[in-house]
């Protein structure tokens, strides 16, 4: 965390709540962390396909995804699944992620194991994450793939990254819940920080949302959503 705001600070502290065994629960943001049909298979839907992949990777030396709001760490060891089951030799994945509240290995541990099909890459990210994640933490899972999770606000985050990023998950809390995270100037700094061509996904499909992708300079699409979800949207950094 990069600021002592109290209302932050009350968010900060309080504790997750589990639903139906396994499902994390936000009390801060009334919120749960994925879809409750089914969030790894939402995560295949919205974010990897939304985004062109695994097809954009494809015959390319290295791919960075940016992603905003890391949660239990579920986009990330869905997307580090398919890529190892599609790469090609010396190719590289950056994932670099944006979390102002990193949760504990245990409590990654317990959210990604309702998953059997990322069990292998749950226990590699449990083993990994650090008993007090701050800063940025940096991970290198394999020799061709390295997951970055930088901790604090993702305006001053976003803001600081020097890479140019071929593609982003845009995965915060829902806009009613959670708007800073959905705000004008982060989605400018979103697109700023986007290669030409780089790509968006996000479940969202908020009015707001939409226009201030537009107004940060992307082509926006609406696309059908998940598991009964009207629409969502994608785009492009023309």
């Amino acid at each position: 965390m990069t600021e002592t705001d109290p209302d932050q600070m009350d968010r900060a502290n309080q504790p997750l709540e589990w639903r139906d065994g396994d499902m994390p629960y936000s009390p801060a943001f009334g919120d749960h962390f994925y879809c409750q049909t089914d969030g790894r298979l939402e995560c295949s839907h919205v974010f990897l396909a939304g985004n062109g992949l695994p097809e954009r990777w494809q015959n390319r030396a290295t791919f960075l995804i940016g992603e905003l709001g890391f949660g239990t760490g579920l986009n990330f060891a869905e997307t580090w699944r398919q890529w190892k089951l599609f790469r090609s030799s010396g190719q590289h994945l950056h994932f670099m992620s944006f979390e102002l509240y990193p949760m504990r290995r245990d409590e990654i541990d317990r959210a990604l194991s309702h998953w059997p099909e990322i069990d292998t890459e749950r226990q590699a990210l449990a083993a990994l994450w650090p008993d007090r994640p701050e800063g940025t933490v940096s991970l290198a899972l394999d020799d061709q793939t390295t997951l970055s999770v930088v901790c604090g606000r993702a305006t001053d985050g976003v803001a600081a990254a020097a890479a140019d990023f071929d593609a982003w998950y845009l995965d915060g809390f829902a806009p009613s819940r959670n708007a800073d995270m959905w705000s004008e100037e982060l989605m400018r700094l979103v697109c700023a920080k986007s290669v030409p061509a780089g790509t968006f996904a996000t479940y969202a499909a908020a009015g707001f949302v939409r226009r201030n992708l537009i107004a940060a300079g992307f082509a926006v699409e609406r696309r059908g959503g998940f598991a009964g979800k009207r629409e969502m949207l994608c785009g492009v950094k023309p």
